[in-house]
C-alpha cells in the first residue's frame, strides 16, 4: 500500500506538536515530507520538540510542491492563506480549527474544495470521541428519542498570558474553545432558529479578551448553552456535555483522559439523588488518532467525510454568530 505523502504547514498552533506526532505514530499510511515555518520565534519556541527531529524543515513552497496532503498547524489568522494555497494545488488537508473570521473567504474556499474532490478535514476533535460517537449512534437510531437540548462546558484555568493572546480574536474563547461544543450541537439538533451571544471580559490581569462567554441557541422546544471561560479551577475536569432527550439524559463528564459517559434513563426516581449507568467506552489511543486515520481512510477512497464541506460551512456560520462576527 502506497503511503500518502505529506507535510506540516505551521508549527504555532497549539494542536500542531501532537498533530505531527499523531500522523508520525501510523508511519504505515503516511510518509512524513517535511513542515515549514516562516516565523523565527515559533521555530525558536517548538523546532527542537522531539516530534519535529529527523523531519526536514522546508521552505512552503518546497513542501506545496512535494505533498499530496497536508497538516494546517499555523497561527490561527493564517490558516486561510494556506488553505487556499492547499486548494488550488489540489491537496487534501488537515485544517486545524477555527479556520478563519473571514466567512466570504471560508465559503469560498470551501465551495472550491468541494468542486474539485479536494478533502477538508476540521480539527474538531471531540466528533472523534468515543462517547460523543456512542451518543451520536443513539439519537440517529432514535433509539433515546428527539434530542430537546444539550449543555455544554469547555472551562479552563489560562494564565495571564493565554488571556492576553485570546486578544487576537473578536469571540475570545468562544472563538477558540466554543468551536468545538458548537460542533456537537449542531451534530445533535441541527441549525438553531436563533443565536443569543453573550461575551464578556473579567479584565483579569489587565488584560481584554472575551474570557467569560455564552452562546444560547434558541430551537423550536428549548434552548441549548454553550460556555466556555477561562478562570474556572478544574474547568478541564469539569468539561462536559449533557443531551437530555425524550428517553433519558446522557452525560459526559470529563471529555476525556478518560472520557466517562453516563446514561440515566426516563422514569428514574430518586430525589436530590444522583442516578446514572456508566456506560463502558471503547479505549483509544492518542487524541487524534481516530480523525488522522480517518484523513488517510478518506485519501485513499475508502470513506466519505462524515462531515463535508457543506456541512462544514454551516458549522463556521453558526460559530461567527456566536462569537457576533459578520
Amino acid at each position: 500500500m502506497k503511503k500518502i505523502r505529506i507535510g506540516q504547514i505551521g508549527i504555532g498552533h497549539n494542536h500542531g506538536e501532537e498533530k505531527m506526532r499523531a500522523v508520525r505514530k501510523y508511519d504505515d499510511l503516511f510518509e512524513v515530507v517535511g513542515w515549514c515555518e516562516e516565523d523565527e520565534e515559533w521555530v525558536k519556541k517548538r523546532g527542537n520538540l522531539d516530534v519535529y527531529q529527523g523531519v526536514p524543515r522546508m521552505s512552503r513552497e518546497e513542501l506545496l510542491n512535494s505533498c499530496e496532503a497536508m497538516v494546517i498547524e499555523t497561527d490561527v489568522w493564517r490558516m486561510m492563506e494556506a488553505a487556499r494555497q492547499c486548494v488550488d494545488r489540489g491537496i487534501h488537508m488537515h485544517l486545524d480549527k477555527p479556520a478563519g473570521e473571514d466567512f466570504d473567504e471560508y465559503r469560498r474556499i470551501m465551495l472550491d474544495a468541494k468542486a474539485s474532490g479536494t478533502i477538508v478535514q476540521l480539527g474538531y476533535m471531540y466528533r472523534h470521541n468515543p462517547a460523543v460517537q456512542y451518543i451520536l449512534e443513539k439519537v440517529r437510531s432514535g433509539k433515546v428519542g428527539e434530542v430537546l437540548m444539550v449543555h455544554t462546558e469547555m472551562n479552563t484555568e489560562h494564565g495571564a498570558a493565554f488571556r492576553k493572546w485570546l486578544e487576537h480574536y473578536q469571540g475570545g474563547d468562544m472563538y477558540i474553545f466554543g468551536s468545538h461544543l458548537l460542533d456537537l450541537v449542531l451534530l445533535l439538533q441541527g441549525e438553531p432558529l436563533a443565536v443569543h451571544s453573550f461575551l464578556d471580559k473579567t479584565h483579569f490581569d489587565g488584560n481584554d479578551s472575551y474570557d467569560s462567554t455564552l452562546a444560547v441557541l434558541q430551537y423550536p422546544k428549548a434552548t441549548s448553552t454553550v460556555r466556555v471561560t477561562s478562570f474556572e479551577a478544574n474547568g478541564y475536569g469539569r468539561r462536559q456535555l449533557v443531551v437530555v432527550c425524550e428517553g433519558g439524559t446522557f452525560e459526559v463528564k470529563p471529555f476525556e483522559r478518560p472520557t466517562r459517559l453516563f446514561w440515566t434513563p426516563k422514569g428514574e426516581r430518586s430525589a436530590y439523588a444522583y442516578v446514572a449507568d456508566e456506560i463502558e467506552l471503547p479505549e483509544i489511543g492518542g487524541r487524534y488518532d481516530t480523525q488522522i486515520q480517518d484523513l488517510a481512510a478518506m485519501i485513499r477512497g475508502e470513506k466519505p467525510n462524515p462531515f463535508d464541506w457543506d456541512y462544514e460551512i454551516r458549522l463556521h456560520r453558526l460559530i461567527l454568530d456566536a462569537c457576533r462576527i459578520k
